[in-house]
């Protein structure tokens, strides 16, 4: 027979034993992610702190201190005599017409390598492949002499070019896509009567969609943070935003708080895509990465 004593010892709850190798991850999770949040927001604040700064108080302040006063004058001298407004509507030409035409040409390319089989095709999609495993510097010098020969060195048209035909990530992206729209759609096209181009324009290009929104967004950043084509291709005198930004760098004074303020003015239109778009590039990808 058990006592009182042996009783209230059964209904004791017995107590969970402490995983301190749980604590320890979840401990060092967090952690990782506080430092990623700090080295990208420190950088942030610095650009914003110092865009309205003057010269004086940023030689004299560390780059994290809060403004004491606030000059929004470097904005202006940025957008206006710094030429930012130039180069951002030069940007915003280059980034349409090379967009335009990468999704044309991406969009075609893709549907004949997808659909057709055959050798020239498959060969086709050989030196795709083997052109993305080289690298971009080795066929600078090459491409430097296709452009001068063709008298696009120091012309507007020299990074639309470039941009247009040597993307061959966005014809993979496409491809990709196109692998999941059943052929019985070009099929029936076909017997009603369609042409290949019009199977086209029909059929793959609207269920092309989430493909020309990812490539879209991919594109824009891509050429709106490229410095290296416009500031060997283009002339001084059409600048965008990458070499605009470049251009108040010097060796004798530097101009921190016009660079910061140009960064501010340069950053809200990739911003403000982002944020609009943001749910189209996830979607794009995660779809175009699963086949059902």
């Amino acid at each position: 027979m058990k006592t009182g004593s042996d009783a209230v010892q059964t209904h004791v709850k017995p107590k969970k034993p402490i995983y301190w190798s749980r604590i320890i991850i979840s401990a060092l999770s967090y952690l990782v992610l506080i430092i990623g949040c700090l080295v990208v927001l420190i950088p942030i604040l610095a650009v914003i702190f110092g865009a309205f700064k003057d010269s004086k108080e940023i030689a004299n302040t560390s780059a994290l201190a809060i403004p004491k006063n606030w000059v929004f004058d470097n904005l202006k001298t940025a957008f206006i005599d710094g030429k930012v407004l130039k180069g951002l509507g030069n940007t915003a030409v280059i980034i349409v017409i090379s967009c335009f035409g990468t999704i044309m040409t991406g969009t075609m390319t893709a549907f004949v390598i997808q659909r057709f089989d055959s050798r020239m095709t498959r060969f086709i999609k050989s030196a795709f492949l083997v052109a993305t495993l080289l690298p971009n510097i080795s066929m600078q010098v090459t491409v430097f002499q296709i452009m001068y020969k063709l008298g696009l060195y120091r012309t507007f048209a020299a990074p639309i070019v470039l941009y247009v035909g040597t993307d061959i990530i966005s014809i993979y992206i496409f491809m990709q896509f196109l692998s999941q729209i059943p052929t019985s759609l070009d099929e029936s096209g076909i017997i009603d009567g369609a042409s290949y181009p019009r199977i086209y324009f029909s059929i793959i290009l609207p269920n092309l969609k989430p493909a020309i929104a990812t490539v879209l967004i991919i594109k824009f950043v891509g050429i709106y943070n490229d410095f290296y084509t416009p500031n060997l291709y283009m002339n001084e005198n059409d600048p965008v935003v990458s070499t605009v930004l470049y251009s108040f760098i010097s060796g004798k004074r530097t101009q921190w708080e016009i660079v910061f303020a140009g960064i501010i003015l340069c950053i809200i239109p990739t911003l403000i895509m982002f944020l609009s778009l943001q749910k189209y590039i996830y979607n794009g990808l995660v779809s175009g990465a699963v086949k059902e």
